[in-house]
């Protein structure tokens, strides 16, 4: 099997260049990803570079559900909610550890953009078109049902309430174990790892990349028969490298989520409400913290570092006190916040208001393969039709032939539980194992619901290295996530570990505070960071921290 250990990432690197890939993928988002272990797992040599770390974009920054698209009925997107609420299911049965079924309520008003009759027959097609099955199937309430079920909605004009499933998620764990299950099929995945150019050959058709490498700043020839643009918010950077930027182009929005500590926003239930504007915003509960957005505002910073404003924060707190008139936040009570960009496609020559949510490949003349649009829950279908494509262009010049997409009964890494119907078992299972151990049940629970099949990896790093945690002054259970982040899952900095391995920074923005000085101190030693390193990643982290409670104004 290959590594995906951050010790190794000079061979990575050495081993992008001394290959010829059928495809390289520049992206390590859940659509990167997820056409990685397509292609991979079809038997074709498949090579990943992500400039930033897995998930670092959209795929760490989504409202972190995996939708069943109800939203598009509105807009009469028919197809659109069948393939995706079928897909959703798909998601959750391949890797029940990090996606989870969540109830939610659709409150309606008096004057709202919802009544009880259109609720009902909209939850109802939805429910028949993407295939849910009976058990999660809606149910309309009244509003006293609806009031005892989540007593902080508003009780002025409250006429009833429709009651669906929607499926939680970490996206950016969801992304890393996608990509972890391609590197299980022979993948060669790297982050930090920037594409800077194309290479072509005589007649003008792309036939590699040149990538940087981040860290050190050495440069990279990759040879490949196939390159997949799949650069999320970044897809039109790399078309304009090609040339190739015309026609459909991206149109970036920012979303926003604010989260809220339960002695403040004691949510129960997850809502799903319209704000004043019309705009639909969702409240959820998650590890006893509330979060609430989004935000959907056009965009044109920085793209690798969108950040909440007072406006943003206003509107989400304008928003919450409509709907939750008895929650008495303010600003002083954000305890944590993300930005994230959605990259819609937009049509030269149409109204900017027409963007299209829909995944769209866009293949250049010189042959790039360009991915946009899109939506996480979405990402399986996505990755099969841009690697059916690759397989038949193959097949066409080359006359190799790959096989046709295996990946939707496939568990991705962490998933091997026995389906959502095996996790309750082996979740048991583990937690005994995990107390056996010394770790306590609150923790066991978190680490086998983050880590899922590879559990036992992290608990054999508490039992065998509880001496050397306590010598490099890092918590045993902090050091047995951090040796198999470094280990296992390429993580290079410390933002990796604090935001996309753990989540922490979002919804324990305490425990970074807690373990950043020992967790640094031990990765600087471990990846040989040079002073200046040290120093950059440290005050990378604590910018972060202090953007997640504190506004930004772009100028």
């Amino acid at each position: 099997m290959q590594s995906f250990s951050s010790y190794e990432r000079q061979d990575q690197f050495n081993r992008l260049t001394q290959e010829e890939w059928d495809v390289l993928v520049i992206g390590g988002g859940i659509t990167g990803s997820g056409i990685a272990l397509d292609a991979a797992s079809r038997g074709m040599k498949t090579a990943v570079v992500e400039m930033q770390d897995y998930a670092a974009g959209t795929s760490s920054r989504s409202t972190k559900l995996v939708h069943g698209g109800l939203r598009y009925l509105k807009q009469f997107e028919v197809k659109m909610v069948a393939e995706v609420g079928k897909e959703r299911e798909i998601v959750y049965e391949n890797g029940p550890h990090v996606t989870t079924p969540e109830w939610m309520m659709l409150p309606f008003h008096e004057g709202g953009n919802f009544g009880p009759f259109s609720t009902n027959v909209g939850l109802r097609v939805y429910d028949y078109l993407a295939g849910v099955k009976k058990s999660e199937r809606r149910t309309m309430m009244s509003a006293e049902e609806a009031l005892e079920r989540e007593p902080l909605v508003k009780k002025e004009g409250l006429k009833g309430a429709g009651y669906y499933v929607e499926y939680k998620t970490d996206d950016a764990r969801l992304t890393l174990e996608v990509m972890k299950k391609a590197v299980e099929f022979g993948a060669c995945s790297t982050n930090y790892a920037r594409v800077v150019d194309f290479i072509y050959d005589d007649n003008g058709s792309m036939v590699g990349a040149k990538v940087e490498d981040t860290v050190s700043g050495e440069q990279y020839h990759v040879k490949a028969k196939k390159i997949i643009n799949a650069g999320g918010p970044w897809v039109d950077e790399l078309r304009e490298i090609d040339g190739s930027k015309k026609g459909k182009t991206l149109q970036l929005t920012k979303g926003v989520h604010l989260v809220f500590d339960q002695s403040v926003f004691p949510l129960r239930q997850a809502i799903y409400f319209d704000s004043p504007d019309g705009r639909m915003i969702f409240a959820i509960p998650r590890d006893g913290k509330t979060y609430v957005g989004t935000t959907d505002t056009t965009y044109d910073q920085e793209i690798a570092h969108p950040t909440m404003t007072e406006d943003d924060r206003d509107y989400i707190l304008d928003a919450m006190k409509t709907m939750f008139p008895t929650v008495d936040v303010t600003a002083d009570d954000v305890e944590s916040s993300w930005a994230g960009l959605r990259p819609l496609v937009h049509e030269e020559g149409k109204d900017p208001s027409e963007i299209s949510r829909k995944d769209e490949i866009f293949v250049s003349d010189s042959g790039l393969i360009s991915m946009a649009g899109g939506k996480l829950t979405g990402y399986r279908k996505m990755a099969q039709t841009a690697v059916d494509l690759v397989r038949d262009q193959l097949m066409e010049e080359q006359g190799i032939r790959y096989s046709d997409s295996e990946t939707k009964n496939m568990p991705i890494s962490g998933g091997d539980v026995g389906g959502s119907k095996g996790f309750k078992k082996y979740k048991e299972e583990r937690v005994q194992i995990g107390e056996s151990l010394g770790v306590t049940k609150e923790d066991a629970e978190k680490l086998i619901q983050l880590y899922g099949s590879n559990v036992d990896k992290v608990f054999n790093n508490f039992k065998d290295r509880k001496e050397e945690a306590a010598q490099e002054g890092v918590d045993p259970v902090v050091f047995a996530q951090l040796v198999y982040a470094l280990e296992d899952e390429m993580t290079y900095k410390p933002v990796d570990f604090f935001i996309r391995r753990t989540a922490a920074l979002f919804f324990n923005i305490q425990w970074v505070r807690d373990h950043k000085t020992s967790v640094i101190n031990y990765m600087a030693k471990a990846l040989n960071y040079s002073e200046q390193q040290k120093q950059e990643y440290t005050e990378e982290l604590d910018q972060l921290l202090e953007e997640a409670v504190t506004p930004i104004e772009y100028v």
